[in-house]
C-alpha cells in the first residue's frame, strides 16, 4: 500500500467563515487547543486500496480506491480538494455501524471522520460540544457521569457522534433530535464552515437534512447537545418493567446499564465471536401506512386489529413495528439463507453468518421486502446506507 502526501500549497481550497460566533471562524482542531485557519493545510497522508470491511460492524464488501483518516476540520478541507481536484467521488465515513459496502468497494475517496474531543461549555453546563469523531456510547457514559440525562436511553448504540444527527438516532423512547442544539458541518455547496439549529437540521423519523433533502453536502465535524439536569427517561415499556419493582427511582446510570444490557440481550452490542452481532442494527424501518390498513393487515395475519403493534404518526397514519411483520411473513429470529441471516436476538437484524458478500445481503434482503409486500401491502425500507 502506497501512501501519498500533499502538503501546503497556492490551490489549497479557499473557505468562507460564516454564522453562529468564534467557533465557526476557526477550523478548530477539536482537542480544544489549537485553532488552524483552513488555509494553513498540514500535509495529507492518502492511502491506496484500503479494505473497508474491517470498518464496518457487517464485515463485508471491498475495498476503497483513495483513503484518509481525518483528525480535523483542517485536513477535512484538503481531502475534500484533493478528491475535486482529481474529480473524484467522496463518501463520508463514521463508526461504520450503519454501513453496507458493495463488494467491488469504492471508486473514490473515502474519508474517515476521526475528530475527536469532548467539552462542556462550562463545568456546570449540560451543554457539550463533541467532535464527530467521538465514539458515541463514551459520549453517553460523559454525561451520565456528569448527571446529564437526555441519552441515557442511547446507550449502546454503536458509531461516531457524527452519525447520531444524520439518522436522528434513537431508542427506548429518546431521539437525539430532542437533545442536539447545533450541528457543525463542513458546506460542499459553498466551501464553508457553518453552524446548523436543530430547526435546520430537518429532523423526523430516521431522517434530517443530511440523508434526505441534501444528502452529501454537509460534512457532520461537531455536534452541540443540550442535556438537562434531571431525572432518565423511562417511557419505553422494556425499562418500565425492569424498574417496576423498585421503590426507588432509578438514576442515569442504572438506566444506561439496563439499556446495554437489553441491547445485549437481543444481539446489538457488538462482540468478538458472537455473528449475532455482526449487522449493521436494525435492518428496516418502522414503516408508517395510513390508519386504514391496519384491518387488512391485521385479518391477513388472523388476529384482531389491537393485537398489531402500532402507533400514531399523524395526518391518519400509523406506524407499524417492521419486526413484527417480518416475523409474520415466516422470517423469524434465527431464520438462516445460507451464509446471512436473521439474529436469534433481534428479529430486524440481519446478520452475516460468515463470509457473506454484498450481493448475498441484499438478495436476502428483496426477499424479505418482497415477500411482506406481497402478504400485507406494505413496502419495507432499508435504513443502513450503502456505500455510493
Amino acid at each position: 500500500m502506497r501512501g501519498a502526501r500533499r502538503g501546503e500549497g497556492k490551490d489549497s481550497v479557499p473557505v468562507r467563515c460564516s454564522g453562529f460566533g468564534p467557533r465557526v471562524c476557526f477550523a478548530r482542531v477539536l482537542h480544544f487547543g489549537v485553532p488552524a485557519t483552513l488555509e494553513r493545510v498540514k500535509a495529507l497522508v492518502i492511502q491506496e486500496n484500503v479494505p473497508l470491511a474491517p470498518m464496518t460492524t457487517f464485515g463485508l464488501g471491498g475495498a476503497a480506491r483513495w483513503f484518509v483518516e481525518v483528525r480535523s476540520e483542517v485536513e477535512l478541507a484538503e481531502g475534500l480538494a484533493w478528491a475535486a481536484a482529481q474529480g473524484m467521488p467522496v463518501f463520508v465515513l463514521g463508526g461504520g455501524s450503519n454501513l453496507l459496502v458493495p463488494d467491488e468497494g469504492f471508486p473514490g475517496l473515502v474519508l474517515r471522520i476521526d475528530i475527536r474531543g469532548v467539552q462542556q461549555d462550562k463545568p456546570w453546563s449540560p451543554e457539550f460540544f463533541v467532535g464527530a469523531g467521538e465514539a458515541w456510547d463514551s459520549f453517553v457514559d460523559v454525561a451520565v457521569d456528569s448527571n446529564c440525562a437526555g441519552i441515557e436511553c442511547l446507550a449502546g448504540i454503536p458509531g461516531r457522534v457524527g452519525g447520531t444527527p444524520v439518522q436522528n438516532v434513537g431508542a427506548y423512547g429518546q431521539d437525539v433530535s430532542q437533545t442536539i442544539r447545533q450541528v457543525r458541518v463542513f458546506d460542499r455547496h459553498r466551501s464553508e464552515l457553518r453552524w446548523l439549529t436543530n430547526d435546520e437540521c430537518r429532523f423526523r423519523y430516521r431522517q434530517s437534512i443530511f440523508n434526505t433533502d441534501e444528502p452529501g453536502r454537509y460534512v457532520v465535524t461537531a455536534v452541540v447537545f443540550q442535556l438537562r439536569y434531571g431525572p432518565p427517561t423511562l417511557s419505553y415499556a422494556d425499562l418500565q418493567k425492569r424498574f417496576s419493582a423498585r421503590w426507588k427511582a432509578p438514576g442515569l446510570r442504572e438506566v444506561a446499564d439496563a439499556v446495554r444490557e437489553i441491547r445485549r440481550s437481543k444481539g446489538m452490542l457488538l462482540v468478538d465471536g458472537d455473528p449475532d452481532t455482526h449487522s449493521a442494527g436494525s435492518f428496516f424501518k418502522n414503516p408508517i401506512v395510513n390508519a386504514g390498513l391496519l384491518g387488512t393487515i391485521a385479518a391477513t395475519a388472523g388476529v384482531a386489529p389491537e393485537a398489531v403493534p402500532h402507533w400514531p404518526a399523524g395526518d391518519g397514519r400509523i406506524k407499524l413495528a417492521a419486526a413484527w411483520l417480518l416475523e409474520h411473513a415466516g422470517f423469524v429470529k434465527g431464520f438462516t439463507d445460507g451464509v446471512v441471516g436473521i439474529s436469534s436476538r433481534h428479529t430486524l437484524a440481519l446478520i452475516n453468518r460468515g463470509g457473506a458478500t454484498f450481493a448475498d445481503v441484499e438478495r436476502f434482503e428483496q426477499r424479505i421486502r418482497a415477500t411482506v409486500e406481497a402478504k400485507f401491502g406494505v413496502t419495507l425500507t432499508r435504513e443502513p446506507v450503502v456505500l455510493g
